[in-house]
């Protein structure tokens, strides 16, 4: 019987460079931290948007359990009939029903331990969807009569709004983890009744980009105040994610960390 769940979550993955990136690091990651459960967020793989078959194969072929997504799986229809077939390719389950795929998945580790990963999306400064709270709090009382170990990726754009749903679910999930800014915040800590939290994980792209795209674009788009074509950024590419040790009987996090790889320089040689 597994006594303890090391989760590895590899924030929100930015083209296909980083997918690439991914694949040759993650055995890396996974032996550094332990990992026995592996969850992915990727919905910008595919051109920056989207996620098809081709990389969410390559994906549960290097390990991988769970692929989260968010608001920008939508922008590619190609990704709508992975998300229709596969329950381990998750949507974010407070979108309006008839919309296909998943909001939820349960992933047995061997007989007497599985792992819940629940996946909502926030509505501040975002499509006002069903509601994230209430959306918790129906789902989990179904999800809790099968498994108490769970996993939320929260997909939300403001810092209150995913504080806020930490605090209200404290004790009653595994983990929260931030999702969809793509900068990594620094405040990973264990709440006081055991559900783990950081308000974002971070990006898995390239770092010279503006939370991956292009720089040029981007500046462009502040300086002159019009759409730009979208263009993903080349170059400097990193992990971000988050380790977080989970007491198998207990339910609760036992630690949590966050990680960068490879770490940022922090220091200028002059």
């Amino acid at each position: 019987m597994i006594t303890k769940i090391n989760l590895l979550f590899i924030g929100d993955v930015v083209g296909e460079d980083a997918l690439e990136f991914l694949k040759e690091n993650l055995e890396t990651l996974k032996t550094k931290y332990k990992s026995n459960f592996i969850i992915v967020n990727g919905e910008n793989i595919k051109e920056g948007k989207g996620i098809t078959d081709v990389e969410a194969n390559m994906l549960f072929a290097n390990g991988v359990n769970v692929i989260t997504t968010g608001n920008h799986v939508w922008d590619n229809w190609k990704a709508r009939p992975l998300l229709s077939r596969d329950s381990r390719v998750l949507r974010p389950l407070n979108y309006p029903p008839n919309n296909p795929g998943f909001g939820y998945t349960i992933i047995d580790l061997e007989p007497q331990t599985s792992v819940a990963v629940l996946q909502i999306q926030g509505r501040s400064l975002m499509s006002p969807i069903d509601c994230p709270f209430r959306t918790a709090d129906y789902f989990l009382k179904t999800i809790r009569e099968k498994t108490q170990n769970i996993i939320v990726d929260f997909h939300a754009e403001t810092t209150s709004e995913k504080v806020a749903l930490s605090w209200y679910l404290d004790g009653k999930i595994s983990a929260l983890i931030g999702t969809h800014t793509h900068i990594q915040t620094n405040d990973a800590r264990i709440l006081p009744n055991g559900t783990a939290y950081i308000t974002d994980a971070g990006m898995t792209g390239p770092y010279n980009s503006v939370i991956g795209m292009s720089k040029d674009t981007s500046i462009k788009r502040f300086l002159l105040q019009t759409p730009q074509k979208f263009e993903l950024a080349k170059g400097d590419l990193r992990i971000c994610g988050v380790s977080i040790e989970i007491d198998a009987l207990t339910h609760q996090a036992m630690s949590i960390q966050q990680f960068t790889y490879p770490e940022f320089q922090k220091v200028a040689f002059i």
